[in-house]
This record gives C-alpha cells, structure tokens and sequence, in this order.
C-alpha cells in the first residue's frame, strides 16, 4: 500500500503504483549484497494493508518472529505518509525514526517517491532494503529456510509452484487488485468493468473451492495467504467503500466458510486488525469518503462460527504444525479483534 508524499492523508490506490522501485533480495547467499541474517532486518507494516499483511501471516507461519522483528505503522498517516506514532515517543524503538520515508531517504537521499508498505529495512544502515511486495513473502519461504522454525509448513512446494503463480495470477488481477480498480475508478465504465472482473473471478474461485478445501493441492500454500488477505477485507471496507456490493462475502455459502476456515487457523485470523483497517481505508481515502465516517458495521463475531471444511479433507500445514501464539508485543489489540 503506496502513500505518496507531499499530499496530506492521501494514498496512492496499488494499481498506480509503479512496479516496485526498491527490489534487491534478502538471500541465502547474499547474491545482492543482502544475506540473511537473524536479527539484522526489521519489517515493517500497516495491519491495515492487504500487501503488508501477507508478510505478517507469512512469516508467522513460518516462525520467523525471532529471525526478523516487526515494526507496525499508525494506520493513519500524515503529509509525511507513514509514521510510527503507536509507538513510545513517535519513533520506532528499533529504528529510531519517526517516518518510514526516513528509511527511504538513508537508502536514496533526496528521495521524493511514494512510501509503501511492506518495507524491509536494514537494521544497522538504517536504509531500506526492498518493498518488493510479492518477492518478500517467497523469500521469507524459499530463502530464510535455515531460520523456519521447526515444523513450518512449506508454503510454495516446489512441485505446485507453476499452478500456485498461475492461480496467485488470476487472483491478484481481478480481486487483490480488483477491488481497487473498482473503488478508484474514475469513470462508470472503468468501475463497471473492474466490478464484473471482481465478481466474475469470486464466483470461479468458489466453484474452485466448492470441493476442495484450498486452492492448491491440499495443504495452505502462498496462494491462500494471497486471496485472504482481501477477502477478510472485504465485508468491512470493500463491499460498502469500494463499491463491489453484488454481494457480501458472507452471501458466498462456500467463500464465507473457506474465509473463516482460514480466520480461525493460528496464524491468520490473529493477525487481523480490523480496527485498522476501517479506520485507515474510511479515514484515509478522503476522495471516497470525504466525511472520514468510519462505519460500526459489520458484526464481526460471525468469524468464529462453525465453518465445516474440514469435511473436505485436507491437512492445513501439511507435515508441518501450527504456529504457537502471537509473540509478545505482536498481538492484535482488543479493539481490532473479530471476537
């Protein structure tokens, strides 16, 4: 998620964004300069962002809560886009900065860009390492392996790796970035047409998990992560402030349950923040929602309802076990919680 610089509480909607300008690679032997390292790289989120939030899951999935530390972003941000005003003082404990543009400008001074999250940044220098937001969470799966806790599932099996992009394709196109087609649109023909691409997809992705219970293979791999992370979205900020109201997800009997299937397993649903969320897409997209009303709806505690899938079968960490709780200092505060 891009704020741009310079425009008081704006955003700049994912699919204006250039491709990701800082690219370089965190990896096992260091290729780009970068070498993982336990402790050396700090990560840094919005709870509000779909993108940011893939890596939160990720890498709690994976156990890396020792290997990398976390950094969260007031949802809320100001003409210097995303600041670190939940933390004491206004400034990262880590880091010591109060902007994530500060991270930026170390790594490129004068630097006058867009600001997104997820950003990792190198602990030592200060300067930012990458926001290559689809890259980092298979990093965190193919080249932190050494530092995986034990019983990590695999995330991207090498075998289903064609079909998972293939799917993880079609999925970030039409509903990943989708819903921001629709809600930015600037004409009734360009929302029209993202609106029918959006639901057009949903409705193949629930013939797809009709009878099955992910979306590859039989385990949870990146492409669920992927599709969650609108989905869980969708109800509180997309069906009402996007414009995507054919329907809510909860009209969707088989989405709606893989939705909260994958709420309730460790690792998902607790990093969920949806006080986050409604605050920051109500609050921060003023062109849309210029009274900044932050809606009290929709009742979150269907969440935690029974959802029935694992009549389908499948294992969801594999050979793998789940995550323990969240780490200390990572939970999701009462407010945001769906229960």
């Amino acid at each position: 998620m891009t704020t741009t610089v310079g425009n008081p509480g704006s955003t700049t909607p994912e699919y204006e964004r250039s491709p990701s300008r800082f690219t370089d690679r965190i990896t096992a032997d260091g290729r780009d300069g970068w070498p993982v390292e336990a402790g050396r790289y700090r990560l840094v989120v919005s709870r509000a962002c779909p993108w940011a939030s893939r890596a939160v899951i990720v890498r709690r999935l994976l156990g890396l809560e020792d290997a990398i530390s976390l950094a969260v972003v007031d949802p809320l941000q100001d003409e210097r886009s995303w600041r670190f005003t939940l933390d004491e003082g206004g400034r990262d404990p880590v880091l010591g900065i109060a902007f994530l543009g500060e991270a930026y400008a170390a790594r490129e001074p004068g630097y006058d860009g867009g600001i997104s999250v997820p950003a990792i940044v190198d602990v030592p220098s200060g300067k930012l390492v990458t926001n290559d937001y689809p890259r980092i969470t298979l990093d965190f799966e193919t080249e932190w392996t050494a530092l995986h806790r034990d019983g990590a599932p695999d995330l991207y099996p090498e075998p289903l790796r064609d079909e998972i992009d293939e799917v993880m394709d079609a999925v970030y196109r039409d509903v990943n970035n989708g819903v921001y087609l629709a809600g930015f649109a600037k004409s009734q023909r360009a929302y029209e047409r993202a609106y029918r691409r959006v639901f057009e997809r949903l409705d193949l992705l629930s013939e797809r998990l009709a009878d099955r219970r992910y979306l590859v293979g039989d385990t949870i791999t990146e492409a669920d992560v992927r599709l969650f992370t609108t989905l869980v979205r969708f109800d509180a900020v997309y069906h009402g402030h996007f414009k995507c109201n054919r329907n809510k997800l909860a009209e969707d009997p088989v989405l709606w349950a893989y939705a909260r299937d994958l709420f309730q397993t460790p690792g998902f649903g607790d990093t969920v923040d949806f006080d986050h969320i409604k605050r920051h897409y109500h609050q921060v997209h003023t062109d849309i929602n210029p009274t900044q009303i932050v809606p009290l709806g929709p009742d979150l505690s269907s969440w935690s309802t029974p959802h029935h899938r694992e009549e389908l079968g499948g294992r969801p960490f594999g050979d793998g076990t789940p995550p323990g709780p969240p780490a200390a200092g990572e939970e999701v505060p009462p407010e945001g919680r769906a229960a």
